[in-house]
């Protein structure tokens, strides 16, 4: 599914900002995660995904995690159902395949499966809770 927005793969240090600032207004003001699980020990050993729209403003993230999961997908509200996450994905998945890997993995909130099964993903697991919201875990072969 390839996208014209552009999406570079960079570490913790230089993501730490935007990617913090996203994933506040998303996963901490939108969704209720508490603020002191959302930024953990893994920020640091992944790889972050930014998408960037015109003018360089970040407005979407994830991150490749060393043994293949990707997480944090997060894009802003008024940004969403443009292809952002879409871009984002395609990138981490990108970057899996670079580094070698075989399979990629991540923790799927249940409303998004639809949105993972289009990139190939297929639910791999029992639905859990985390942190209060219903997520499953998909898989997908690279």
């Amino acid at each position: 599914m390839p996208s014209d927005i552009p999406v570079r793969i960079v570490a913790w240090s230089d993501a730490r900002a935007a990617a913090g600032a996203i994933r506040e207004a998303v996963f901490v003001a939108e969704q209720g995660v508490p603020a002191e699980i959302e930024l953990d020990e893994w920020d640091e050993r992944s790889e972050h995904a930014l998408a960037c729209e015109d003018g360089g403003r970040v407005v979407g993230t994830g991150r490749l995690l060393p043994d293949g999961h990707i997480g944090r997908m997060a894009v802003l509200r008024e940004r969403r159902g443009r292809g952002v996450g879409a871009a984002v994905l395609a990138a981490l998945i990108d970057r899996a395949r670079e580094r070698g890997m075989r399979r990629v993995v991540l923790n799927a909130q249940s409303r998004a499966v639809p949105f993972y099964a289009r990139f190939g993903f297929a639910v791999s697991g029992d639905e859990f809770i985390e942190a209060g919201i219903p997520h499953v875990e998909m898989a997908r072969k690279l």
